[in-house]
This record gives C-alpha cells, sequence and structure tokens, in this order.
C-alpha cells in the first residue's frame, strides 16, 4: 500500500523545504523527497551567497514578494538563531545605452522602497574602486543585501522536521500517477501516497518528465572568487552588485572573510541534461574568461589571482519569469520552477504561498503572472535578459 500523507513536496530544494516547513507548520502531514541530501552540490543553492533584492521591474508581484521575502527570512533567522541575511546594500550598475533604472526607482517608490538613482560621478566618487564610464548609470539599494544560501536550506530543513515533516533523501522518483484520491510518488525506497503533491525539482524537472514538462531549459553556469588587491572590495564596505554592461550580464558579491569577490554571469551559458556529467570550472575558456573580462573592464582592482572557481544550474524559462501553477491535467499537483537564476531570494515566500494555495485555495499575492497558460502557443523566442 505505501504510506498516506496529505501533501507530498517532489525536491527538497530552497523552495521545496521552504514549502514543507509552512505546510507543516500547520499541522499537515508531508512528506519531502528529495534525489539527494539538501542542502548539496547538485542543485541551484550551493556556491554561496544569493543576493535579495527587492525593486524588481515587470510585474509589481515581484516587488511585493521580495519585501515579503526578506521578512520571512528575519522570521527563519528568530526562529532558528541563525545569521541569514546580511544588508550589505545592492548596488545595480548599466550601461544606460542598455538599460536605464528611473522607471524602476519610480515603480519601487510606490511600493515604499527608497533606492537611490547615481549617475557615474556618484558612482566614483562612493566607490572609487569602480572604474564605470560616464555613460553609466546606477540603482543603489541600501536596504537589500545577500543570503548565505545553503545555511537558509538548512534552516528551513530544522523548522520543517521539527513541526512533524518526513525526509527522504538519496530518493529518486521513477513515477508519478494521479488518482480519485489524490497522487502516487514511487521511488526505489518505497511508494508514497498523498492528497497533493507539490513539485519543485529546479533544474531536475526533465526528469520528472513525461508526467510534467515545463518549458525551462536546464543551463551550466559558472562563478568565480578572486583574489583583490584593495580591503575597499571587502564585506561592510563594497556592496552586492549587478552589471549591465556591453560585455553582459553579471553578478557578485564583496569579499566575505577574505574569500574573494564573488562573479557570476548571468547571461549565456551551456544547455544540461540531468543525468549529464556537469563538466568541472576551467573546462572551457569562458568559464574564468567572462568573468576576468567584467573584473578586468569594471573592477581592475578584484582581477587578481582565481581564488575558487565552481559550477552550478539555471533552470530558464522561456521569459524567465517564475512558474507556479496547477498541472494542467491534474489539478492535485502544483508546479513551482523556472526560476531562472533569481529565484532563491522568494524561495521563502514561494514555499509560504503554495502551503496557502494548497490549504486555502488562494494565495496573497497574484500568481497570474506566473501562470503556464502564457507559453501556450509556446514562444518562439526563448533568449534570455538582463539580470532583473
Amino acid at each position: 500500500m505505501g504510506k498516506w500523507y496529505d501533501v507530498i513536496v517532489v525536491g527538497a530544494g530552497s523552495v521545496g523545504m521552504s514549502a514543507g516547513y509552512y505546510l507543516a507548520r500547520r499541522g499537515v502531514k508531508t512528506l519531502l523527497i528529495d534525489a539527494f541530501d539538501p542542502p548539496h552540490q547538485e542543485g541551484s543553492h550551493h556556491g554561496e551567497p544569493r543576493l535579495i533584492r527587492h525593486a524588481y521591474s515587470g510585474d509589481p508581484v515581484y516587488t511585493e514578494m521580495a519585501i515579503r521575502a526578506h521578512r520571512l527570512w528575519n522570521e527563519v533567522e528568530d526562529l532558528t538563531e541563525t545569521k541569514l541575511l546580511v544588508q550589505s546594500g545592492v548596488l545595480n550598475l548599466a550601461d544606460s545605452g542598455l538599460y536605464s533604472y528611473r522607471e524602476r526607482i519610480e515603480l519601487a517608490k510606490r511600493h515604499g522602497l527608497h533606492p537611490e538613482w547615481l549617475d557615474a560621478a556618484e558612482i566614483r566618487r562612493r566607490w572609487p574602486e569602480l572604474r564605470v564610464p560616464d555613460s553609466f548609470e546606477a540603482m543603489y539599494e541600501p536596504a537589500a543585501g545577500y543570503l548565505h544560501s545553503e545555511r537558509c536550506v538548512g534552516a528551513y530543513r530544522k523548522l520543517a522536521l521539527s513541526k512533524g515533516a518526513e525526509l527522504l533523501t538519496y530518493a529518486k522518483v521513477r513515477g508519478i500517477e494521479t488518482h480519485q484520491d489524490g497522487v502516487t510518488v514511487s521511488t526505489k525506497e518505497g511508494t508514497y501516497h498523498a492528497s497533493f503533491a507539490v513539485l519543485s525539482a529546479g533544474a531536475w524537472f526533465g526528469t520528472l518528465s513525461p508526467f510534467v514538462n515545463l518549458p525551462v531549459r536546464a543551463v551550466r553556469k559558472t562563478v568565480g572568487w578572486f583574489e583583490t588587491n584593495t580591503p575597499a572590495f571587502d564585506n561592510g564596505r563594497f556592496p552586492g552588485f549587478t552589471l549591465n554592461a556591453p560585455e553582459g550580464s553579471y553578478y557578485g558579491f564583496p569579499s566575505i572573510g577574505g574569500a574573494g569577490l564573488k562573479i557570476g554571469r548571468h547571461d549565456t551559458g551551456h544547455a544540461w541534461q540531468p543525468g549529464e556529467e556537469l563538466a568541472p570550472f576551467g573546462s572551457l575558456p569562458e568559464d574564468e574568461g567572462d568573468l576576468r573580462r567584467a573584473l578586468n573592464a569594471y573592477m581592475p582592482g578584484a582581477s587578481g589571482r582565481l581564488k575558487r572557481g565552481v559550477v552550478c544550474k539555471y533552470e530558464i524559462s522561456p521569459d524567465e519569469g517564475f512558474i507556479i501553477d496547477r498541472h494542467p491535467e491534474h489539478p492535485q499537483v502544483w508546479a513551482a520552477g523556472g526560476f531562472s537564476g533569481h529565484g532563491f531570494k522568494f524561495s521563502s515566500v514561494v514555499g509560504s504561498l503554495l502551503a496557502d494555495l494548497i490549504l486555502d485555495g488562494r494565495s496573497p499575492h497574484n500568481i497570474a503572472p506566473f501562470s503556464l497558460s502564457r507559453f501556450h502557443p509556446s514562444p518562439a523566442d526563448t533568449s534570455t535578459s538582463p539580470v532583473s
């Protein structure tokens, strides 16, 4: 027969573990299933840290959810007595010929946020270590910062288990079936049943085909930590950052505890299929070359020796927007994916709203922009956009 639960969560990474906690704390009998042992190196949450920003472009629901996500991270910090979020500020840099932040700043003000618009001269005055031409502008978010990603997943794991959720690790899902009473999930360890299921498999969504086929593609990404020649890039003095420049779209972090300045490229990347070997950092010349090119151009004082390089995965939707919706054929199944390299900060609020959708049938946020129906017919353009 197998064991019965109220909800089974398939994929217990950042979103799945968060959902597991918010379900379990409301008395729901919850089973979390993961192919590995979270936090781990096989998803999109490893390789500390992750930016948390509030002033988003596009639909206002992103800004609303970013603000709530910040509050929830603070709540998890208090509950676990663990430092998760550092308000380092985030400096969003752009060549004004490619992008302007003025409209986004005005939208942010409507949500009670107070980002600053800076011209190139002011950027250089505040951060003399930056070499930006006069064509650049910036949006500075002083209340933003970064999250210690693996600690975050670990904190939600601790909370979920403390509320009675069960976690099945190293359990690859072999099949998912629906029936009149709910959902059945099969693994090599056994068969499990529930009234509802949440699918949050990240870059591994392909392993759940043909039961679900989200329009997402998994991409190999690289990040590196580089030695700096000045303490100006250290945590406490330098903010997190995004960079939209002719060289590409990048993001990064100050040197934390002497680890070196971390930088990654948001656009580009190589397709990856679940089960394929993920080529290690340095396998391709652009792994380091793309990162160093941006540092040489705009942060030459942080373009020292490569101290560490890692690979990770994005799961990219065609429009880089999130997918949070019911399965098109099975209403007892919810899918959350397509977070496109900017979803980690939202995992606290996404987990919470998934619990609301299952238990209350509604969400405090407008989830219409996350609907699967927006991809029908499938859009022809699957190119990536600048870091948003």
